[in-house]
């Protein structure tokens, strides 16, 4: 009976034993398969950064077709009763405050729904990443509802209805909160800039400068977050051409017709430089737009945080949110921050008010880094 016993407890241990064996093999194609899920997911958000870049580079094309050739191309398709008789209110100034609206409504309603999202295998990681039918679909319904507002209902957009009181208050009203959503963006792209210099500098220091710890989050009740840079030659020589280069980009965007500018006035028609400068400007602002909005640490209290492998990649939601206020910042761009008269054919950010938007950020970029 008990050589019987032992052999029944040996067999116990041995079955247990398997048992633990497979339960740990379970366990461990379960985290094989999480990890290859996790990589896929990971791919796939980092590829729809790309597609939100292209989306919103072809709203600017948009924008700009509609300024200059949009009274000539559909004259018979526009809806009387949000576009006057002649249309004029669906085309140039107008038209692309419409378009700018779609795009804000777009990147608003994609903020909405991936704001919340921490982890690759939540729904809306999947939705962000995702369904690109059914956001094309809401990317068109998006861009034509506005088409079919009447002026009235673009100070939606603007909610400050009383900011004008001439018979341009629909036009000033739309665009009060484009300019303020404008400034907010130039603001974060000014920290985004410093951030990339802080990590620039920091990236060519001496291991026995790399020990030192650059200040950090000096908050401020008006923007969000600014970062000093540390001092130093490589850090300062990329502020100061940042600033000529701003200094620079002023001065083109002064009026053709003043006498400190050299360029000549081309009656509304430009060469092939004011074309390609044209279009640079274009990928600049897409750029621009991108680099920001994947640089939400430049807005973190905690930069280092260790991420799980199972983490999003960058925030989805602060990346939705720069490219709405991205697209109240082409708005202003493609009117040239004037509100009174059309901008030219071929031209960008031309005027004085385009001028001293710069100037002022300019100044507030070299005030911000000299702290």
């Amino acid at each position: 009976m008990s050589g019987s016993g032992a052999a029944v407890e040996a067999t116990v241990i041995q079955v247990s034993s398997s048992n633990s064996e497979l339960v740990q093999r379970v366990e461990a194609s379960f985290e094989a398969m999480n990890n290859v899920d996790c990589s896929e997911e990971k791919k796939k958000s980092l590829r729809a950064r790309y597609f939100y870049g292209i989306i919103f580079l072809i709203t600017n094309l948009t924008a700009w077709f509609i300024r200059d050739y949009g009274h000539t191309i559909f004259p018979p398709l526009y809806y009387k009763k949000a576009c006057g008789i002649r249309g004029s209110d669906c085309f140039q100034t107008l038209g692309v405050l419409r378009v700018s609206l779609g795009c804000f409504i777009f990147f608003l309603l994609m903020f909405l729904t991936t704001f919340s999202t921490r982890k690759l295998y939540e729904a809306n990681c999947k939705w962000h990443s995702g369904w690109w039918t059914l956001k094309f679909f809401l990317l068109v319904v998006s861009m034509v509802v506005p088409f079919f507002l009447p002026p009235g209902f673009i100070q939606i957009y603007g909610m400050f209805a009383l900011y004008a009181k001439s018979k341009n208050l629909k036009l000033r009203s739309c665009s009060f909160w484009c300019r303020v959503f404008s400034l907010i963006f130039l603001l974060l792209q000014l920290v985004s800039v410093i951030e990339f210099i802080r990590w620039w500098n920091k990236y060519w220091a001496s291991d026995e400068q790399s020990k030192q710890r650059f200040n950090s989050s000096k908050m401020s009740t008006a923007i969000a977050c600014v970062m000093q840079v540390n001092r130093g030659l490589l850090s300062s020589g990329i502020m100061a051409a940042y600033v000529v280069f701003l200094c620079w980009s002023a001065i083109r965007s002064e009026p053709a017709d003043e006498k400190c500018n050299v360029q000549k006035p081309k009656n509304g028609h430009g060469d092939w430089t004011t074309i390609l400068g044209f279009l640079i400007a274009i990928g600049a602002i897409v750029m621009a737009t991108f680099s920001t909005g994947i640089d939400s640490k430049s807005f973190q209290f905690r930069k280092d945080e260790v991420k799980a492998e199972d983490d999003i990649r960058y925030n989805y939601g602060f990346f939705h949110i720069i490219f709405s206020l991205g697209a109240t910042y082409f708005a202003m761009l493609f009117i040239s921050w004037n509100l009174e008269n059309s901008a030219s054919e071929w031209s960008m950010d031309v005027g004085w008010t385009s001028t001293w938007v710069k100037i002022i950020n300019e100044w507030f970029a070299a005030s911000i880094y000299s702290k």
